[in-house]
């Protein structure tokens, strides 16, 4: 099996019918990156065409699912496809260039819808933090197995960007609580999580990646095709409601967030005093999301 920078692949579950896919950054808790998202793109298109992968599981590896994107990293602005080319380009007076900036965002954007429409079953197995462009991954999936002890949440909705896939929370939870955690980037609990349809199980920590193989060797009882058409059986519903139209519109959004009196105030704070102070100023009204979560699942 290939061997990847960020992601660790391995067969498991009976018959090594289920594939299980690691993000691999724990020293930055899955912080996701540009290479992140093309060698995941890559993963998925190889495990598309093999038809003894049934379903695939998602997760991340040490104390998070993922703590979201990897901003001011090495290669953060390169493009998914190619670390050498980047997508953060400015003009004689420095002022950023909005639309080639939103050409390496709507790269991600089609990873996560391609993983929404991929024909293969697919399960994000969260814990620890599932926050930001974690959130957005995991919400891709068709499934989503959590702990009681995990966090949800988009706490970029603090005058940093826009989720690019953001549209579908109204079509999970319904139109007011999806607009209370946009307005207020709020978390929530793995528990809270399950309560409002963003996952489907929360398991005690300790317990969720036996549960949640036992969940997707279940699934597993059917052949990859016949699951691949019930998936889109479901996803024509959704996609017929303009899931794919808004994924982009809100691409376009997080681009021109960078223009906003907060996305101005957002980097001169990142420049001047570093990410760990402005995620202090970002977050210290609200009083919440630390660094590393408070408890390792």
């Amino acid at each position: 099996m290939k061997e990847y920078e960020d992601l660790l692949i391995e067969r498991v579950g009976t018959d090594g019918r289920v594939a299980r896919i690691s993000i691999n950054r724990p020293e930055v808790l899955n912080a996701l990156r540009p290479r992140t998202f093309g060698e995941l793109e890559e993963a998925l298109r190889d495990l598309e065409a093999d038809d003894s992968a049934r379903v695939i599981i998602l997760r991340g590896a040490g104390r998070a699912f993922s703590v979201g994107y990897d901003i001011g990293g090495p290669g953060a602005t390169s493009s998914p496809h190619n670390p050498e080319r980047v997508y953060d380009m400015k003009d004689e007076q420095g002022r950023p260039l909005l639309m080639n900036f939103a050409t390496r965002l709507r790269q991600v954007s089609d990873i996560q819808l391609y993983l929404f429409r991929m024909s293969k079953v697919t399960i994000a197995e969260t814990h620890g933090h599932c926050i930001a462009g974690g959130m957005e991954l995991a919400m891709m999936t068709d499934l989503v197995t959590t702990t009681t002890t995990c966090r949800f949440g988009h706490p970029g909705h603090r005058g940093i960007g826009v989720a690019r896939n953001g549209m579908l929370l109204p079509l999970i939870i319904g139109m007011r609580k999806a607009k209370e955690l946009f307005f207020t980037g709020d978390s929530i609990s793995g528990e809270e999580a399950v309560r409002l349809g963003i996952a489907n199980y929360a398991f005690e920590p300790g317990e969720v990646s036996e549960k949640t193989l036992a969940f997707a060797d279940r699934i597993a009882n059917q052949s990859a095709d016949w699951l691949a058409l019930l998936k889109e059986g479901v996803n024509v519903f959704y996609e017929n409601m303009g899931i794919e139209a808004a994924v982009r519109a809100n691409t376009i959004l997080d681009s021109l967030a960078r223009g906003t009196r907060s996305g101005y105030e957002w980097r001169t704070r990142i420049e001047n005093d570093g990410l760990k102070e402005a995620l202090a100023w970002r977050d210290g009204p609200y009083g919440d999301y630390r660094a590393t979560p408070k408890k390792a699942d």
